[in-house]
């Protein structure tokens, strides 16, 4: 296997070419391992977090919510960016309680994930959240969200039929399989 240094790119000129509330694109002229020259344009993203938020009767919280850009409703394990200042863990509290009306107990680590290392830069952190009690659900003025809680068998079903399509939804609900599945990992999360 090659080298890293092998395949690393040189940035000769970078240009802001939109600046977003919440993505900044650019595009850059990079430098290429064997000499030649190509454009790159990417997402610059502040990074966001994602939860498994597991109620104690073995269901789990989902959002459901109009996506603008796909124009379809989803079926989502809740999430958002993280703010300037706050840590994955921090921002996954507040987005929790935000959207779904539960604050955790339980708060561990899991993965994470790139998202969509051809375009963007984005990175999530997938937490694990248990011992869930209710609080005040306090949703951003732009978001219209349902709150439902379903059967961990019912989810991981939607999910292999193909019925929940977003990727970070994806990754948590093939993470909550193997945990439920693994006596190890669930020892660590959930009893």
């Amino acid at each position: 296997m090659k080298d890293e240094i092998f395949f690393k790119e040189k940035t000769l000129e970078s240009q802001q070419v939109f600046s977003g509330r919440l993505l900044n694109v650019f595009r850059d002229s990079v430098l290429l391992p064997d000499g030649k020259e190509t454009s790159r344009e990417y997402i610059k993203h502040p990074g966001a977090a994602v939860v498994i938020p597991y109620l104690d009767d073995n269901k789990i919280v989902m959002v459901k919510q109009f996506r603008y850009p796909i124009g379809a409703v989803m079926l989502e394990l809740p999430a958002g960016k993280i703010d300037p200042g706050e840590s994955p863990a921090e921002t996954i509290r507040r987005e929790l309680a935000e959207e779904t009306g539960y604050q955790a107990g339980k708060l561990l680590p899991v993965c994470r994930i790139h998202t969509c290392v051809g375009y963007s830069d984005e990175l999530l952190h997938l937490f694990w959240a248990g011992n869930l009690k209710p609080c005040q659900q306090n949703a951003d003025d732009d978001e219209t969200l349902e709150i439902v809680s379903l059967p961990t068998d019912t989810v991981i079903a939607l999910m292999l039929a193909g019925k929940i399509t977003d990727a970070k939804t994806l990754i948590g609900l093939f993470w909550l399989k193997e945990i439920l599945q693994n006596s190890d990992r669930k020892k660590n999360f959930i009893e």
